[in-house]
């Protein structure tokens, strides 16, 4: 996907391909119930969660894959046995296909992000 000029994100799930839309939404569910206390924004033409202004969460969806961006450096680290084997680029997890998202990885990494502040990469 390109990057999106929608103003919200349920604008932004309403323009992405059917095949990703579901998983996207999921995503959604999953950021709303995990990160109490952030403000849902749309950041970079995709959806992120804030704090104090400051993005630490956010997920796309591209043309071959999926992407959840996790811009803690911190909480990256402290997952590095879990992320090992992972598609990942510096702050990106990837996944090619909808149905190999790992909701309770993710779970685990929100909770963690929420636990308390910390410096955004």
């Amino acid at each position: 996907m390109v990057r999106s000029e929608a103003n919200d994100v349920a604008g932004y799930l309403a323009e992405v391909s059917e095949e990703h839309r579901d998983a996207l939404a999921g995503l959604r569910r999953l950021c709303r119930a995990e990160l109490k206390g952030f403000d849902e924004v749309m950041a970079y033409g995709m959806p992120a969660y804030e704090r104090d202004g400051a993005a630490e969460i956010a997920f796309a969806g591209q043309k071959q894959y999926i992407s959840f961006y996790v811009m803690r450096s911190d909480v990256r680290e402290a997952f590095g046995e879990r992320l090992a084997g992972q598609d990942m680029g510096k702050g990106c997890l990837r996944f090619r296909r909808p149905e190999n998202i790992d909701f309770d990885l993710l779970r685990d990494l929100l909770r963690a992000t929420a636990a308390r502040p910390g410096k955004i990469c």
